[in-house]
C-alpha cells in the first residue's frame, strides 16, 4: 500500500510547520501542483495541529507524520489523523506499535544490517536516510543486488539538482524533499511560490529516462 502510494507521486514534500495557520494553504499549494502525499515533521509544537487541519481541510492530501522516534510521538500522530508514519531509523518495537495502530510505517535505514532487520520485521519499502551523507546513488546501487525486493524513498540532501538521478534508480520509488516547501516561503505566506517549486518537482519524474 505504502509503496504504491509513494510511486504515484515520486516526490514527497518533507514539511516543517511552525504556525498552524499555514497548514491548509500549504497543503492546497502542494496538491495544486500534484504533490498530494505530504510528510509533516514532528519538529514543532504546531506539527500535530497542522496534521489535523490538513486532514480536515484538504481532502486530496494524504498526510503523514515524520521524524518520530518515540512511542508517545507515534500515538499522538495517529490520534491527530496521520495516514502514514515515517521514522529516521528502524525500531522493532515501534514497528510493532505502528502495526497495532493499523497505520503504514516507512522506517529509515542507512546500512545493510538495518535493512536486514527491517526485512525480518516485514518491511520492504524503506526510507534511505540520510541519503547524501550515507553514500547516495552509489550506496543505492550497491544495495540493489543483495536486496532486489526492496524499494527506497531516499531523504536527506535531495534537491531538484540531484533528484532526477535518484528517481532513475530501479530501487527508488520516490524521494523526500524539504526544498519543495522551504521555511522562508512558508513563513512569508508565499504559497504561489511553493506551488511553482512543486511543479518543478513534479516534472522531474517525467524527464527520467
Amino acid at each position: 500500500m505504502l509503496r504504491k502510494l509513494l510511486s504515484r507521486v515520486s516526490v514527497v514534500p518533507v514539511i516543517t510547520i511552525r504556525d498552524v495557520a499555514h497548514a491548509v494553504p500549504l497543503a492546497e499549494a502542494l496538491c495544486e501542483a500534484g504533490l498530494t502525499v505530504l510528510e509533516v515533521t514532528l519538529r514543532s509544537a504546531a506539527a500535530l495541529p497542522a496534521i489535523e487541519a490538513m486532514r480536515r481541510g484538504v481532502a486530496e492530501a494524504t498526510v503523514g507524520a515524520g521524524t518520530f522516534v518515540m512511542r508517545e510521538q507515534l500515538a499522538a500522530a495517529v490520534a491527530a489523523g496521520s495516514q502514514f508514519l515515517v521514522s529516521p531509523g528502524f525500531s522493532a518495537a515501534l514497528a510493532v506499535e505502528a502495526r497495532r495502530a493499523g497505520v503504514p510505517l516507512l522506517p529509515g535505514v542507512a546500512t545493510a544490517s538495518e535493512l536486514m532487520a527491517a526485512l525480518e520485521a516485514g518491511f520492504d519499502t524503506l526510507k534511505f536516510f540520510p541519503a547524501e551523507q550515507t553514500g547516495g546513488i552509489a550506496m543505492l546501487k550497491a544495495l540493489a543486488q543483495p536486496f532486489p525486493s526492496v524499494a527506497f524513498c531516499p531523504t536527506g540532501g535531495i534537491t531538484v539538482h540531484n533528484a532526477r538521478e535518484y528517481l532513475a534508480q530501479p530501487n527508488v520509488t520516490a524521494v523526500g524533499m524539504s526544498s519543495v516547501a522551504p521555511a522562508g516561503l512558508i513563513e512569508a505566506g508565499d504559497f504561489a511560490g511553493i506551488t511553482a517549486l512543486a511543479r518543478i518537482a513534479v516534472a522531474l519524474k517525467s524527464r527520467v529516462g
